[in-house]
């Protein structure tokens, strides 16, 4: 005799007793607010703004360890809030020389279309690409920026930027499609 296992459905709740459910209305509408993750590329050409901030977040963490230490010392003190004003002022000019790209993540549905749209060539198949980043790369950086970039600006910095930063900004606008925010197994 041989006997056969179904396999039945979780059963489901009444619609009435979830929407009557205040903390499932509630969490579900904060799911449903959610908005999709942003990433940011920030772009500096100023090398002296960069190093300049460097030594000043040096300088600021040993007067700062100063000053923990002798809390007592107005001197010290006096010297971790000089670093502490230099390191603002630093970040500021290198914040004002720098030129932030932000990308969001593009719904699902679109992403998976695009993917489907540009498949890989065969030698990119062979190589393990699931896609043709040549032609997928702008849509991709134009179809995610937040701040305007068109197609043809991200073929142009493609081709023209240096393979590290072109690679970067590839990898921003991929990246955010793959972007977690959830924190699985805390409870």
């Amino acid at each position: 005799m041989t006997t056969t296992t179904r396999k039945t459905a979780a059963p489901k709740p009444p619609a009435a007793a979830v929407a009557q459910d205040a903390h499932w209305a509630a969490t579900r509408e904060r799911l449903r607010a959610r908005s999709r993750p942003v990433l940011k590329l920030t772009i500096c050409d100023d090398d002296a703004a960069k190093q300049a901030v460097y030594a000043a977040r040096v300088a600021e963490l040993e007067a700062k360890s100063e000053a923990e230490r002798s809390p007592d010392d107005e001197a010290a003190q006096a010297a971790h809030r000089t670093a502490t004003a230099t390191l603002a002022e630093a970040q500021a000019a290198l914040d004002s020389a720098s030129i932030p790209l932000r990308f969001q993540a593009l719904d699902r549905k679109t992403y998976k279309e695009l993917l489907a749209a540009h498949r890989p060539t065969e030698e990119q198949a062979d190589d393990g690409y699931e896609f043709n980043i040549d032609t997928l790369g702008p849509i991709i950086i134009a179809a995610s920026s937040l701040d305007g970039i068109t197609e043809e600006d991200a073929q142009t910095f493609l081709d023209e930027w240096s393979t590290a930063e072109a690679q970067a900004l590839l990898n921003t606008a991929f990246g955010v499609q793959r972007e977690e925010r959830m924190d699985l197994g805390k409870g």
